[in-house]
């Protein structure tokens, strides 16, 4: 277990506090063919009651995304992201009183769902796939996540695999964090995501886990998403398969307490009521001063 470093990401709304305790974020996918929940969410109505059913529940940020990004998927166009996204920003408006992210690998769709309230940008491409989204990031003052990716949600599986997973992903997030400092993104809006299962194997991701210690070196808060992913799939098989999706909350929570105790400031889930009571108890074995007074057990 390692103490984490506390920082500070200003929004517009409000300061949030990262290192205290663990930051739950919740995942909204606004697309017909999520590896996670099957396009589930992909009518306006239902994904605007899935995000204030987190908020509801605990989270304390929400991550919309309108582009799949598993494994083989195609892109979309910024005009079609833009229609899947913006009606469910419209209708949250005044409704949500945490903010949200965009996952989004566009300047365009950036700068557009920053104007429709979004408060936190996210790219999955770590500034690869658009790096004017830095442009945007600094020119708005909003916190920026970059996470590590190798290659692309077309080919990342396929591989090769980097021979040092630690070594690529501390190298990539280096590089990323330039480009977003050159472009005048401030070093205390950078959030870094070492991208568990974007172009990893699925061992790699583990040693990723158990080494965050190292990532954490670079110097900023990490964000960490496990949820669900095919990694964990895998260890969990039933009659030898992996195991479904929806029944890898178990392997999830695992998963999510390494994440804490190795020095994750936010986690990424999608199972954000029983995610928070897992972030809870971790911040109490990580933090001992969090536990309740006079508790006897």
């Amino acid at each position: 277990m390692i103490r984490r470093k506390i920082f500070r990401l200003e929004l517009r709304s409000q300061t949030l506090v990262l290192g205290e305790r663990t930051l739950v974020m919740g995942v909204i996918n606004v697309t017909p063919d999520s590896f996670s929940d099957g396009g589930k969410f992909f009518q306006t109505e239902n994904a605007v009651k899935a995000v204030l059913a987190m908020e509801l529940a605990g989270a304390d940020i929400v991550d919309i995304g309108a582009e799949s990004t598993r494994p083989g998927s195609l892109g979309i166009s910024a005009d079609e992201e833009l229609e899947r996204l913006l009606p469910v920003l419209k209708a949250l408006r005044g409704r949500l009183k945490i903010p949200f992210s965009v996952d989004t690998q566009k300047a365009s769709v950036a700068e557009a769902t920053l104007d429709a309230g979004a408060e936190i940008l996210n790219d999955i491409s770590g500034l690869k796939s658009d790096p004017r989204i830095a442009e945007v990031a600094a020119k708005s003052g909003s916190p920026l996540i970059l996470m590590h990716m190798r290659g692309t949600p077309r080919t990342m599986q396929k591989g090769p695999f980097a021979k040092d997973v630690v070594r690529d992903v501390l190298s990539g997030l280096r590089r990323s964090a330039e480009v977003a400092r050159k472009a005048g993104v401030r070093k205390s809006q950078i959030v870094l995501d070492p991208g568990i299962g974007f172009g990893k194997s699925f061992a790699q991701n583990y040693e990723l886990l158990a080494k965050l210690p190292e990532l954490a070196k670079l110097g900023f808060p990490l964000l960490v998403g496990t949820s669900r992913k095919g990694f964990l799939g895998a260890t969990l098989t039933r009659n030898g398969r992996p195991l479904p999706v929806e029944a890898r909350i178990w392997g999830t929570a695992a998963s999510v307490t390494a994440s804490i105790l190795n020095g994750a400031h936010i986690v990424r889930v999608h199972d954000v009521e029983e995610m928070v009571q897992v972030a809870r108890v971790a911040d109490c074995v990580l933090h001992r001063k969090l536990r309740p007074r006079n508790a006897r057990s």
